[in-house]
């Protein structure tokens, strides 16, 4: 199975079209097609369903394209490993982050590490909820920056605490649950959880330290954007970081509740793969952000 019938075959997918995935790859439109024959003659399947509108995977296509696509990511990882570890380094390196590091600790790291390793090219990618690990174990990203999850699996993650961060509930100002002084006034309400499910987010790790039932997910989000919409226009309650809370923006349309079991306390820290498959790049980049974070804790 060739590479390149295989980065034929994703592109093909990804743009739906045969036409625009000879165009991304600089090949004829025939030449792409006769790939594409010979993969599925090779596998014996059908992979592509192709009709008018474009292209669609088959079952069997769609498993070939996710394991196609990881196999993709962990050779271009491979290509910029050697290539640092022999002194040149370039190549990308993907961070998600939690929009608090973002704020935070993000910018202050990018100027640094920027300036040490201008070759090597930064993408951030925002997440809410880092808990979900998939990204990091498929490849996907780099670094994930956020709250460190229990129960991390000894010896699969480089681990790097940063700093604490205090997670406070907030309504919509003026909602008569502002009024709440005990976690439990709240556990009829309807919260906003964020992650990947209902069976996870922040708000049921609050409530679950605090010895009570995790209240059900009146909505769910992964965007900042709509954490902040969902909670600022209607009667639904949510969780912040502190820092974002008393922001002056948020506190236009944003009220802290203050209630007796004070914030869910975090630990703000970044996750890698651990063992060989850590880039030179990637070590470079944690020892910037500790860089970082001791500055802003020095500062607080």
């Amino acid at each position: 199975m060739k590479l390149s019938h295989l980065r034929a075959f994703t592109a093909a997918l990804e743009e739906g079209s045969l036409r625009a995935a000879a165009k991304r790859l600089g090949l004829s439109q025939p030449a792409l097609s006769k790939m594409m024959r010979e993969l599925e003659r090779e596998l014996s399947a059908t992979l592509l369903v192709r009709s008018r509108g474009g292209v669609t995977g088959t079952t069997a296509g769609m498993v070939l394209y996710e394991r196609a696509r990881a196999a993709d990511r962990e050779l271009s990882q491979a290509a910029d490993q050697i290539r640092q570890l022999g002194g040149g380094m370039t190549g990308t390196l993907t961070i998600g982050a939690v929009p608090l590091a973002v704020m935070l600790l993000v910018p202050e790291t990018l100027r640094t590490f920027g300036r040490e390793f201008p070759q090597i090219q930064l993408r951030v990618i925002e997440e809410l909820y880092i808990a979900q690990l998939a990204p990091l174990r498929k490849g996907e990203v780099d670094i994930a920056l956020g709250p460190l999850p229990e129960g991390i699996p000894p010896g699969e993650f480089t681990v790097e605490p940063l700093m604490p961060i205090s997670m406070v509930v907030v309504v919509r100002r003026g909602n008569p649950l502002a009024r709440a002084r005990h976690l439990a006034e709240l556990a009829e309400a309807r919260w906003v959880y964020t992650g990947a499910s209902a069976e996870s987010g922040y708000a049921r790790v609050l409530f679950e330290r605090n010895g009570l039932a995790p209240p059900p997910a009146g909505a769910l989000v992964n965007s900042t954007l709509g954490l902040l919409s969902i909670i600022a226009s209607g009667n639904i309650v949510g969780l912040l970081p502190q820092q974002i809370a008393a922001h002056p923006f948020a506190q236009q349309h944003l009220e802290t509740v203050q209630i007796a079991e004070g914030p869910l306390q975090l630990s703000l820290g970044a996750l890698a793969r651990s063992g060989s498959a850590l880039k030179p790049s990637v070590r470079h980049f944690l020892t910037h952000l500790h860089r970082a974070a001791h500055h802003l804790n020095v500062q607080r």
